[in-house]
């Protein structure tokens, strides 16, 4: 699957799409700032994959703070199984960046 970017993120949003984003990155960054997605640490993701199952050919959205953290989750959730799993392209730095101005 093709990752998705901040912009395309947001207008889906915007125009009130169901979507299911999931956050990989640690509690402290997500209580910083969130963009609303389900909080599942990456190092928690393994355990918490039988509880997204029914997800496995649904749209999956995984972003982070840069891309990093959330390539991998796509990476390890693509070989579990999950066929649609996207990036948000540079992760929250990104989003803050086009959402500042």
């Amino acid at each position: 699957m093709i990752d998705i970017s901040v912009a395309e993120l947001k207008t889906r949003m915007e125009n009130g799409e169901k979507l299911t984003i999931i956050d990989v990155r640690e509690p402290y960054e997500f209580d910083e700032f969130n963009i609303g997605a389900m909080l599942i640490p990456l190092g928690e993701l393994p355990g918490k994959l039988p509880e997204l199952e029914h997800l496995k050919n649904e749209e999956i959205i995984v972003h982070c703070r840069s891309g990093s953290r959330s390539a991998n989750a796509k990476m390890y959730m693509q070989s579990e199984g999950f066929t649609k799993v996207r990036n948000l392209l540079g992760g929250m730095i990104a989003w803050q960046a086009e959402t500042a101005g």
